[in-house]
């Protein structure tokens, strides 16, 4: 039995995340359903990442089986025509032994948070980054940000439906730089809590709007309290861009 592996790419805002839901159209329900267009086989496919709505994706990984024999090229040409006209890509497929598993082989994630920071309404970045009107120092973020890196206790920083066992956490990688009017926040760990990377770019907008200090920050942290950290950044700047493997 021939199992796969996919890199895909894919646009948030019009889907309700990786997992099928009973609410609206999801990234796992998309390809599971061109897989059976396809090849007529009803599979599940395993994703790295369970990604909310509105988020989105440049790198996902995600594995499959099937019972019949096709060549990666032929199954990731067959799936992106039977997506269309779903805002979902295959990038890579390439053929992995029984034992790979997307999620539990995986060993590194890494995100990009995007932030446009200007008066004007956004419109060919609408959806696609967080649109913040007041003058944020990236500097000061990025100087405050490296606070949280390391492993620490992240109660604060996690969401309340959080289902982890632990909220140890080790954070390898939390940059902040600006590009003209774009702010860039990209976090890489050996795992992430639900609504960490949004939950700590919301605590860094506050150090970059003059609103807190990287000693409120660091006070955050220490508290283990969701209430005393900041809000949660809109999740449509969110992008899950690499996971890596051994």
């Amino acid at each position: 039995m021939p199992c796969y592996r996919i890199t895909i790419e894919y646009d948030g805002r019009d889907l309700v995340g990786w997992q099928r839901q009973k609410n609206g159209p999801s990234v796992q329900q998309h390809i599971e359903e061109a897989i059976f267009d396809f090849c007529g086989e009803e599979v599940r496919i395993q994703g790295a990442g369970r990604t909310d709505a509105g988020v989105h994706a440049l790198g996902q990984v995600a594995n499959f089986a099937l019972t019949s024999n096709r060549k990666p090229q032929v199954v990731m040409n067959a799936l992106n025509q039977h997506l269309k006209p779903a805002p979902i890509a295959i990038l890579e497929c390439e053929e992995v032994g029984e034992e790979f598993c997307a999620r539990f082989s995986a060993i590194k994630w890494h995100y990009l948070y995007r932030i446009i920071n200007r008066r004007a309404p956004l419109t060919v970045d609408a959806g696609l980054a967080w649109l913040v009107k007041r003058e944020l120092d990236a500097d000061a973020m990025n100087e405050a940000a490296q606070i949280l890196i390391g492993r620490h206790d992240f109660t604060s920083f996690r969401a309340a439906a959080c289902q982890a066992k632990s909220p140890m956490r080790t954070l390898e990688r939390l940059v902040v730089e600006r590009k003209g009017e774009e702010i860039q926040v990209r976090a890489s760990a050996i795992s992430f809590l639900h609504n960490q990377v949004r939950s700590m770019v919301g605590s860094l907008s506050l150090v970059g709007t003059g609103q807190w200090a990287r000693e409120d920050l660091a006070a955050a942290l220490e508290v283990k309290d969701r209430q005393r950290a900041g809000p949660n950044a809109p999740p449509y700047g969110l992008y899950l861009t690499r996971v890596d493997y051994d």
